[in-house]
């Protein structure tokens, strides 16, 4: 690599660099009560609505959702606390995300668990493959290959 070559890389690695001290400390402090209660409407399901967040719908118990969120952030109550309660008057879970505890901790660790056993699985037939022995060639199967590269030219 010459001198230029290094030096666009070293730029792209500063501007990515850069990029990411921004991404991380962007943080402009503690979320607002608006902020608070959107993010939790990302976290609910809609009861009545197929595949939309209570964020994104537009159904009348979404907006009801909604109230009920912005209602509890302005009381003070913490996060799990209103999704608790939220979840708790609907029969079927309105959890957008599974719960990382009892049953639902399976959705976090069988990926998880199915990756290593795939990486182990590959490595080991990788090994296999670097292991496998090479044939030991005798001097009458040398004679033979002579033989017929002779007979052939």
């Amino acid at each position: 690599m010459n001198g230029r070559q290094r030096l666009g890389w070293l730029a792209l690695a500063l501007v990515l660099a850069g990029a990411l001290v921004v991404g991380v400390t962007g943080d402009s402090g503690p979320p607002t009560s608006a902020e608070r209660a959107e993010a939790l409407s990302r976290q609910l399901r809609c009861p009545t609505c197929q595949g939309q967040s209570v964020r994104d719908s537009n159904a009348p118990a979404a907006e009801a959702i909604r109230a009920e969120i912005r209602r509890r952030v302005d009381q003070g109550e913490d996060d799990e606390e209103i999704l608790a309660y939220i979840d708790g008057q609907y029969p079927d879970s309105l959890l957008l995300t599974p719960p990382r505890s009892g049953l639902g901790s399976l959705v976090w660790v069988l990926p998880v668990a199915g990756l290593v056993v795939a990486v182990a699985g590959l490595v080991m037939v990788f090994r296999r493959w670097r292991a496998a022995p090479t044939p030991e060639v005798s001097d009458d199967d040398r004679r033979r290959v002579a033989e017929a590269l002779g007979g052939e030219q």
